[in-house]
């Protein structure tokens, strides 16, 4: 990097809460945030947004009728960004969105698809409210910002690949500011019945129904979750800012199917190379770690590989409150802040990589998706 990227706030909503007061609190419980709940003939494990959230979501949509055919995980960003820019107090209306989705709107494009297979007929709203450049260019409405606005899919790591976007774009000097992120409502029959029948969803019936981090399970563990998130970035580095990005790394390997990663996460290698550089004094790792065998596994032999013998304390948070696939890297991000603020670091509670650090200076994260592609950021504070 050509400089560090200051991030000045970090605005989610996830089962955690909504509040930094919230969010810490339940992380250092242990407690997970997951229940059953039935979607046509089939129950699944999930975790959902608080119903005080749910709430605000609703107020929203009944607050201005251009926002009441809008899909929810757009309604989830325009809520986060609101937040994130009243907590960075960013005055920049020339700043930058890019807020990603792996989905995009699932909820109404099923919703209109079942309309259109009953009647024939296609709503007039179902083009412009499914197409999933939609999430950034609503949020810019909504903010009346004038800079640049897009949207993507880059799988599960899509909310990280928003903060490589936003730090090319500022360090670039054409923007300032940028607000990056991911946003995903991914709790529909349709998208839980995908999972299902790849087999790495949760069947699990323990105190803990995903098992991330736990390297001794003998099925795949994971969890689908609704979150965004959003984060303030900006080229220089305040005196108040949350934290810093002082290393970026991305990479993707050859695919063997179309959800593959090798044993070795030859692309979590990469990138986790390319975000030290020259450090090799990183004091923990907060990990993609989705809960599969296969996924959980090939990130760990890819952190064995770069540091043999000498492994930083390791961590995740898809034990608590499940995988919201494009916010996932974002959640993680602020795990990381989060923990690096408040100077504890927080262990799965389950699993034998418990091993806390002396100290907490610098972290890395890790991103990872469906494709083999891969995203990490060494994050310090000021």
């Amino acid at each position: 990097m050509k400089q560090p990227i200051s991030i000045n706030s970090i605005a989610t909503i996830s089962a955690l809460g909504e509040t930094e007061e919230q969010i810490w609190e339940n992380y250092i419980s242990a407690d997970h945030f997951f229940h059953k709940k039935a979607f046509g003939s089939q129950s699944y494990w999930v975790s959902e947004l608080p119903g005080q959230i749910k709430s605000s979501i609703s107020a929203l949509r009944e607050e201005s009728s251009k926002y009441r055919h809008l899909d929810e995980s757009v309604l989830f960003a325009i809520m986060v960004a609101r937040r994130c820019m009243k907590k960075s107090t960013l005055k920049d209306l020339d700043a930058g969105i890019n807020i990603g989705s792996s989905r995009g709107a699932t909820g109404l494009f099923e919703k209109y698809h079942k309309e259109y297979l009953e009647t024939g007929r296609s709503s007039t709203y179902s083009s412009p409210t499914t197409t999933l450049g939609n999430i950034s260019s609503w949020v810019a409405q909504d903010l009346q910002l004038n800079g640049p606005e897009f949207s993507h899919s880059v799988t599960c790591s899509t909310g990280m690949h928003s903060v490589l976007n936003a730090i090319a774009w500022i360090q670039s000097g054409m923007v300032n500011n940028f607000l990056a992120g991911g946003s995903e409502a991914p709790l529909t029959g349709f998208t839980l019945a995908q999972m299902k029948a790849m087999k790495i969803y949760s069947n699990e019936n323990g105190a803990y129904p995903c098992r991330a981090l736990d390297m001794e399970k003998k099925q795949n563990s994971m969890i689908l979750s609704e979150a965004a998130g959003v984060l303030s970035l900006g080229q220089d580095v305040q005196r108040d800012s949350m934290a810093r990005i002082t290393g970026i790394g991305y990479a993707n390997e050859k695919l063997k199917h179309g959800a593959s990663l090798s044993k070795n996460g030859k692309c979590l290698q990469k990138s986790m190379k390319m975000a030290m550089g020259d450090t090799k004094n990183v004091d923990a790792i907060v990990m993609h770690a989705p809960g599969t065998i296969g996924g959980d596994s090939a990130e760990l032999n890819a952190i064995k590989q770069i540091f043999q013998h000498k492994i930083p304390a390791i961590t995740s948070n898809k034990w608590k409150i499940g995988h919201s696939f494009a916010a996932s890297g974002i959640l993680n991000l602020e795990m990381a802040v989060l923990m690096l603020k408040n100077q504890e670091f927080i262990p799965v509670p389950f699993s034998k990589f418990d091993r806390k650090p002396e100290k907490l200076e610098r972290i890395l994260v890790n991103s990872v998706g469906f494709g083999g592609n891969a995203v990490s950021l060494l994050v310090e504070l000021n």
